[in-house]
């Protein structure tokens, strides 16, 4: 852990007095003093449709004629056109304990059909279970499993994230999957050497969802219309409802500034300036097996005012890089002369980058108008080894009332491998990547 990062932070706290308009730590941390009840009971739901193209992977490949791994429709990878239960989420929260009416507590189920429930192996999965005490001025804590205080399309409120995808940065970097191995190895021979002997290297449990389990210590303060807010968190680094694989823990650091012009809640109106870190280690046991640093640190901005809304965020990644499936081929499926598999492989020493900008207009009061472009750098260190993905995102969203929408994009997504020859083949596997067509309706209750 860095002492100096986290004693600056936590001294710097005390200057904290209360809290006042809901941010994301405190909408999600805790719960107003004199009126929360002491059970309420919340959810949204969110079916979608999505599809692709189909587009196959080219000739010379092993896999050749095979349907793209990203052309095909998650979690199931079965179809490049489908409804899905994208997200239905069911929780409690509330406070107003007899014996301490400073104590609060978050509580959040999922049954929808995505990377937590499906990956995990269950239809039902634990989100958030968390308990808040507000005893100590200016550092509230939190313990138990919630949200990481980190990037904004993280750490916001999925029910009101303004596309259906997060952008390739946070998809890939972000939005951590975890595995045994880095898939350059089964059964101790190199991958593609022949076989289906081997132990495969995939996906072993729920995505992250950007949570994590450990104590935080956070709180907001206002100073005239600014409002700063602190987080300090210390966690297993492994994701939501497993165990801790190692006995190194995850720190994470994060200040956010916003000039607040008005409203409140989730879409309230201001400027916001935030910028956060998380370092951490992660434990491989079969390929590649042995101990690697992972730090992800991101800088960026919000804004909201009338009918404009806009956002940027530039992220860096240092080691444990996602680095999709072999030669683009969807997890698990066999080659085309039936003597190998593909893996899901990471880099474990290597580097990226990534930024999104996003802007939004309200055209009528309930339709507003959304364009987002969006860059992951991957693989930085080994020009043979970096990928280029960029993404224009053009969207709508249809406000029926405050608490339910629908939500269409269409995302010209494009991949390249900058360093090498157009006819190399990892460029023709690029070109494979179509575009994507989603729409979602979501009501929350």
């Amino acid at each position: 852990m860095n002492i100096i990062k986290i004693s600056v932070l936590a001294g710097i706290s005390l200057l904290s007095t209360s809290s006042y308009a809901a941010n994301w730590l405190s909408l999600q941390g805790t719960e107003p003093a004199s009126s929360a009840p002491r059970a309420k009971v919340w959810g949204f739901i969110q079916p979608e449709y999505q599809s692709t193209d189909g587009g196959t992977l080219p000739a010379g490949t092993p896999f050749a004629g095979q349907i793209m791994s990203p052309n095909i429709i998650r979690p199931d990878n079965k179809s490049t056109e489908t409804f899905n239960i994208r997200r239905a989420r069911i929780g409690v929260r509330g406070a107003g304990f007899p014996l301490d009416d400073k104590v609060n507590y978050f509580f959040l189920a999922e049954f929808g059909r995505n990377g937590i429930t499906k990956l995990g192996g269950t239809g039902v999965a634990l989100t958030d279970a968390s308990i808040t005490l507000n005893h100590i001025p200016g550092a509230r804590i939190r313990v138990g499993q919630f949200k990481t205080p980190g990037a904004e399309e993280g750490l916001a409120a999925i029910h009101v994230f303004n596309y259906n995808n997060f952008t390739n940065v946070t998809n890939q970097m972000l939005l951590e999957r975890f595995t045994d191995g880095d898939g350059s190895l089964r059964d101790g021979k190199p991958v593609g050497a022949g076989g289906l002997t081997g132990t495969a290297n995939g996906i072993n449990g729920s995505v992250s969802a950007f949570r994590d389990q450990g104590i935080q210590v956070f709180n907001t303060f206002k100073v005239n219309n600014w409002e700063h807010s602190y987080a300090v968190m210390y966690g297993n680094g492994n994701g939501i409802n497993r165990a801790d694989n190692n006995d190194d823990k995850e720190t994470y650091l994060y200040w956010s500034s916003e000039l607040v012009y008005g409203g409140k809640g989730a879409r309230r109106e201001g400027l916001k300036m935030f910028a956060w870190n998380q370092s951490g280690t992660r434990t491989l046991t079969t390929s590649g097996a042995g101990d690697y640093d992972r730090d992800r640190t991101g800088l960026g901005a919000t804004f909201q005012k009338d009918r404009y809304r806009a956002a940027a965020e530039y992220i860096t990644a240092d080691g444990m890089i996602f680095n999709g499936s072999d030669l683009g081929a969807i997890p698990g499926a066999t080659n085309n002369a039936g003597d190998n598999t593909a893996d899901i492989n990471i880099l474990t020493e290597d580097k990226a980058d990534g930024y999104y900008v996003d802007f939004g207009y309200k055209v009528l009061p309930k339709l507003e108008l959304d364009i987002r472009y969006d860059v992951l750098n991957r693989g930085t260190e080994v020009a043979a080894n970096e990928r280029k993905f960029d993404t224009v995102t053009l969207g709508a969203q249809y406000f029926f009332n405050k608490k339910t929408r629908v939500t269409f994009n269409y995302e010209i997504r494009n991949q390249e491998a900058p360093n090498l020859a157009s006819t190399h083949n990892a460029n023709k596997i690029a070109d494979s990547l179509d575009d994507l067509m989603s729409v979602s309706f979501l009501a929350i209750f």
